[in-house]
Parts: C-alpha cells; sequence; structure tokens
C-alpha cells in the first residue's frame, strides 16, 4: 500500500484534509490534477465569512461559526509548523448595503438566523454613521451595513502554500499531475490509477472539486456539483485604507485591493466578462468613490463548486466503506474544520452533528 489515506484534490479542501491527516499521525498521499484543473482554490476571495451563512439551514450556520471560532487557532498552529504568515485578519466584516430597503431586507435576514438559532447569532445593523466610524473612506450612498465579528479574511495563497508545506513537513507525499481515470475497491483497499501511475490505499476522500462529479459514481457515491463562476478585479498597491472586508472589497497584506460578488451560470467558461467586470466595479466605487482614482492591474474569473441547494456534501460509501466525498463552496471558511472535526470521523470517529444531514441523498428523494 502507498498510503492509508489517499486525498485526491490539491486545492483548499483537499490539503486542509490532508494535512488534518498528517497532523494526527496517518500515513497520507495527495494526489493533485495538475494546472490543467480548475483551480477554485486560487480564484477565490479569501473571505473567513460568518454572516449570511446557513440561512433556512440553521446547522450550516452552526458549522460555520465553529469554523470562524477555530480559524485563530488553526492559523497560529499553521504558522508555527511552517513560518508562513496567512495574513488572518478577523475583526469583524462589513456588508454594505445601498439602500435603506437593501438594509432591511438584509437585517431581517439575519434576525431570522439568529432566532432560528436560539439568538446565538453575532451581528449588528449599522447605520451610515456608524460605518463610517469603521471605514471612513465610504461612500455618500451607503445607507449601511452589517457587521458580523466573526467575520475576517485571509490569504488563500499563503495559506495554500502552508497546508501544502506543512503536509509534507509532517510526512504527507504529494503525487502531482495526475487525472484519475478509474478507481477500483478489491482485497480491502482502493486502487487509484491516472495515466503515469497507480496508487494504492486503505481509505480514499474525493475532495476534487467539480472533478468530484465523475469521481464519486467510481466508489458508489454521488456528487452533482456544478460551476458557478465568479469573476475578480486586483488593482494596484495602495496605502492601507480599509480594515474590514466585505464581500465587494477588501484589501490583501500587501495592500492591493480585490474586487468581486459576481455568481454565474456560464458552464466551465472562466473566462471574464466586461458586462460583469463593470457592474462589480460600479457597485465597489459606490461604497469607496476613491476607487475611481485607482488602477486595476488584472482580472480573472474562477469556478465555484456548488450542489444544488449550495450546502456541503459530507458522504462515506455504503457500498465502498472507507471511501468518502468532500464538496463545498467555503473551503477557505471551513479549512480550520476540515482539518479537524471532519479529520476525526475520516479516521473512524462520529460524524459532527452538524453535517449529519449533508449527504447528496438529500437530493433524491421522492415526492409521495
Amino acid at each position: 500500500m502507498n498510503a492509508d489515506y489517499l486525498v485526491i484534490g490539491g486545492g483548499v479542501v483537499g490539503t486542509a484534509i490532508a494535512y488534518g491527516l498528517a497532523l494526527a499521525g496517518e500515513r497520507v498521499a495527495l494526489l493533485d490534477e495538475g494546472d490543467q484543473a480548475f483551480r477554485a482554490a486560487r480564484g477565490n476571495f479569501g473571505l473567513v465569512w460568518v454572516q449570511g451563512k446557513g440561512a433556512g439551514t440553521p446547522s450550516y450556520a452552526r458549522w460555520t461559526m465553529a469554523a470562524a471560532q477555530q480559524w485563530p487557532q488553526f492559523s497560529r498552529e499553521l504558522t508555527a509548523l511552517t513560518g508562513v504568515d496567512l495574513e488572518l485578519s478577523q475583526i469583524g466584516g462589513l456588508h454594505m448595503c445601498l439602500s435603506d430597503h437593501e438594509l432591511a431586507e438584509r437585517a431581517a435576514m439575519l434576525e431570522s438566523l439568529r432566532q432560528s438559532l436560539g439568538g446565538d447569532y453575532p451581528f449588528e445593523v449599522l447605520d451610515h454613521n456608524q460605518v463610517r466610524e469603521l471605514s471612513p473612506l465610504i461612500g455618500p450612498e451607503v445607507a449601511g451595513a452589517t457587521f458580523g465579528t466573526l467575520d475576517g479574511h485571509v490569504s488563500p495563497l499563503r495559506l495554500l502554500r502552508a497546508l501544502l508545506q506543512g503536509f509534507e513537513q509532517l510526512g504527507g507525499i504529494l503525487h502531482a499531475g495526475g487525472k484519475v481515470e478509474r478507481i477500483e475497491h478489491r482485497d480491502g483497499a482502493f486502487h487509484v490509477s491516472t495515466p503515469h501511475q497507480r496508487l494504492i490505499a486503505g481509505r480514499v476522500i474525493l475532495a476534487a472539486g467539480l472533478g468530484n462529479r465523475e469521481l464519486a459514481p467510481m466508489v458508489g457515491l454521488s456528487a452533482p456539483v456544478t460551476p458557478n463562476r465568479g469573476q475578480i478585479l486586483v488593482s494596484e498597491r495602495v496605502q492601507p485604507f480599509l480594515r474590514h472586508p466585505s464581500l465587494y472589497v477588501r484589501q490583501t497584506g500587501e495592500g492591493s485591493l480585490t474586487l468581486g460578488d459576481s455568481k454565474e451560470d456560464a458552464g466551465y467558461d472562466d473566462g471574464t466578462t466586461l458586462e460583469q467586470l463593470s457592474r462589480i466595479a460600479q457597485r465597489a466605487m459606490r461604497c469607496f468613490p476613491l476607487l475611481a482614482q485607482i488602477n486595476i492591474v488584472r482580472t480573472w474569473g474562477s469556478l465555484r463548486v456548488m450542489s444544488p441547494d449550495g450546502l456541503p456534501i459530507y458522504e462515506q460509501s455504503r457500498t465502498q466503506p472507507g471511501a468518502f466525498v468532500v464538496t463545498c463552496h467555503s473551503g477557505i471558511t471551513l479549512a480550520s474544520l476540515h482539518a479537524g472535526a471532519l479529520v476525526q470521523w475520516l479516521r473512524g470517529g462520529d460524524k459532527p452533528t452538524d453535517i449529519a444531514g449533508f449527504t447528496a441523498e438529500r437530493f433524491h428523494v421522492q415526492a409521495h
């Protein structure tokens, strides 16, 4: 056997799981397809975000809150091991609203979520002047904002680098450049074939993002995920002025600004469009008028991994025990739990209560 565990997928979800397994003392291999894959991990916004997550699904809200609460310790431990500063800032996040109606709707949604959790859901509703106290350079069109005390942001590229470096420092083995063609379960092990090699492991975890759709049926599972495109603009570096991130604009540790908020059904096209980039820029400038004087230096599109209801899938195969599928579109926020509580389940412990219902079976319920 090459490893006790083989994690398929070298993005943030896969590397967080592989790092967590290696940290627990397991013998782990990580298989990454290569740069021909759609790399959501290299195209995301870098938010550690709670507010608004789990509307209508309290268990997901609790899972997300637990992840955010675990992030400071997770970050400290990963940096202590690797020396990589993740640029985590978790002093709260703002959801800017450009009308009183938008602010009222947002506040009502969050209050409903708070009530569904028995009052345990930290957020505040701020008027224009209160937002200006936190972020003095907002524009006059900002009616107010909701403020999530658990929210923050991190460098997604530094996180990915640290997870992979930590994984290898702990003895994990990376196999790069292989697209999985076949997974077979025989003689108590999983035999995974790529064009260049065959790997054998006692357990296999599918964390390949959009690739899980094809891989899951090979081990008796289902992952009906589809792409959802988001486009991002990145500015030149400027003097720090934005301490609190939002869903539309955040300032990175290097000083550049990241702008984005699009959600598009564009199939597997990860390109950009002038229409969406213009809309993103216009909204960002309404929030922060000084952006009109700042140069944009690059843009890109990236594909989110979305299930039919937007929630994660965490499931072990009934027909091939030891095979798991893990997929979500909040890999940054959930990385702290994917390297911790989720790993305990993958190693044979109880499945965390808050994700007990997140199997693909929920998409196949027949109406009677």
